[in-house]
């Protein structure tokens, strides 16, 4: 049995996080969760943005399953998800965009695994402002050890999993000093690696490069904003950020969590579609060396993804969330 630290988040994060529970009960995983929450309820109810038993938590049971979390605005906090990363040196991002027979987009056959850098480059929080000049600076911290380390990570899953290609997308011609770094770091990953094929390509470029054809990408690696950038494109290639999954990986630690927002305007009207946290949560189940419960709650999910009077609004179905729960669960049978 395993404890899970569940964070229901704020907005819509309530009915996914319920959803999302409701099928791993009817599914017997083995896990237990423990409920902690960060964010703008918590904020409401006990002036905490982030309490100590939610880190508590975290500390003892070393994964977590969260859902969407507003920040509060002008509250001191740039991000809660940003202060959690950096708190628990969660330095990979990982986020797979894999197309699905359920969702029709224009492209087929995506399956690209997207690592990004989750604790330095302009996230770093390291800004100045000069008033009397109107200057803003801020800096775009990138460090050996945290090249190497997402470097490795995407070089080591790619062999793990058997992926043939990592691609690392930089802007080494222009930002030199900090793109030659990811660059050095990703050749002594391939150096290790001799069966993963290595290539590197200009951010830009390799923007038009995925819209154009996506196909070509297996494992990208890249720096914290260009991450956040791409992770948001890829998800677009295959449907978009309600069903894609996401995961901040420590040596230690992982939070498994949905990666759109809290959609306050539909909040509590059974409109949210629960699969890109149900996704999470079976990254989740991988992590854990459950990979038996994983792949049947898949093959549950995909089976609905399927059947599009069971799907939510979004999807070109008409089901609430729990409905479309209720839908999974059947498909389990």
């Amino acid at each position: 049995m395993h404890t899970i630290t569940l964070i229901p988040g704020d907005g819509i994060g309530l009915e996914i996080t319920k959803a999302v529970t409701d099928i791993f009960s009817a599914a017997q995983v083995p896990v237990q969760w423990e409920k902690q929450n960060a964010g703008q309820t918590t904020f409401d109810q006990s002036g905490e943005l982030i309490p100590q038993a939610l880190l508590d938590s975290l500390e003892k049971n070393r994964v977590a399953l969260k859902g969407p979390i507003t920040t509060p605005v002008g509250k001191g906090f740039r991000s809660i998800n940003v202060s959690l990363r950096q708190k628990y040196d969660l330095y990979q991002n990982v986020r797979p965009s894999k197309s699905n027979a359920g969702i029709v987009t224009r492209y087929e056959d995506i399956d690209i695994v997207l690592f990004r850098e989750n604790t330095e480059g302009l996230y770093s929080g390291l800004e100045t402002w000069d008033e009397r000049l109107g200057i803003a600076d801020s800096t775009n911290r990138i460090t050996v050890a945290g090249s190497r380390k997402i470097c490795r990570a995407a070089f080591a899953y790619a062999a793990k999993h058997n992926r043939k290609k990592v691609t690392l997308a930089h802007k080494a011609n222009i930002i030199k000093m900090a793109g030659t770094l990811m660059l050095n770091a990703c050749k002594e990953a391939a150096a290790e690696f001799p069966q993963i094929q290595f290539e590197d390509k200009i951010i830009d470029n390799m923007c038009m490069q995925l819209v154009n054809k996506p196909e070509q990408f297996d494992v990208i690696v890249t720096t914290n904003l260009f991450g956040d950038i791409l992770s948001d494109l890829c998800a677009g290639l295959v449907g978009g950020l309600g069903v894609v999954a996401g995961a901040n990986i420590g040596d230690d630690m992982a939070i498994f969590e949905a990666v759109h927002g809290s959609a306050p305007d539909i909040a509590g009207q059974g409109k949210a579609n629960p699969t890109a946290l149900l996704r999470s949560a079976l990254m989740m189940l991988h992590h854990l060396g459950e990979h038996g419960h994983a792949d049947r709650l898949e093959a549950a999910l995909d089976a609905t993804l399927l059947q599009k009077e069971k799907c939510t609004g979004d999807l070109g179905g008409k089901a609430s969330t729990s409905e479309f729960a209720q839908a999974v669960i059947d498909n389990l049978k």
